[in-house]
């Protein structure tokens, strides 16, 4: 096995450790649910496999599906986010993503932050509107988009400078 491949599980574990445990505790106010764990969706490599990241989500949605008795909301949501990543990158990156170039756990620029906010706002909004599944809570959907994606942006960029690989 490669240390990308050990990398790559251990984030997945890890994520999905510290989402279960530690950030499905946290609620405030009912629109406050933090969810770092799709970080292991945004920190997969660029030349990755799809088909291994898109595998990798469903296996995270459904754990968290279970861990959460939500009735596959989660798993959507990270295939959906999954699928959207190469959309996502070019529209942030550019050339840059073409080439594959681009490390999201480096230093916050403009572009990764503008990947960032749209990857989490993404999923965020699937997730909260195939929970509520009705038109009339609308303004409830995006409220609890808003905050959510606040607050798991705050975590997520927290999580990356923690985490931070030393540079060689």
């Amino acid at each position: 096995m490669n240390s990308a491949l050990l990398i790559n599980i251990a984030r997945f574990v890890l994520l999905l450790f510290a989402q279960v445990a530690i950030f499905n505790q946290i609620d405030f106010f009912g629109y406050l649910n933090p969810y770092p764990y799709i970080l292991f969706i945004l920190l997969f490599p660029v030349n990755g496999n799809k088909y291994g990241l898109l595998l990798a989500s469903f296996f995270l949605g459904i754990i968290m599906d279970m861990f959460s008795n939500s009735g596959g909301v989660h798993t959507t949501a990270a295939i959906a986010l999954a699928a959207l990543r190469p959309t996502f990158f070019k529209f942030s990156f550019g050339v840059s993503y073409e080439y594959q170039t681009v490390k999201i756990n480096d230093r916050l620029t403009p572009e990764r932050f503008s990947f960032i906010l749209i990857s989490v706002v993404t999923h965020h909004f699937i997730l909260f509107l195939l929970e509520a599944f009705r038109i009339s809570f609308f303004w409830d959907i995006l409220l609890r988009t808003l905050f959510s994606t606040i607050f798991t942006i705050i975590i997520c960029i927290t999580i990356i400078y923690i985490f931070k690989p030393s540079k060689r």
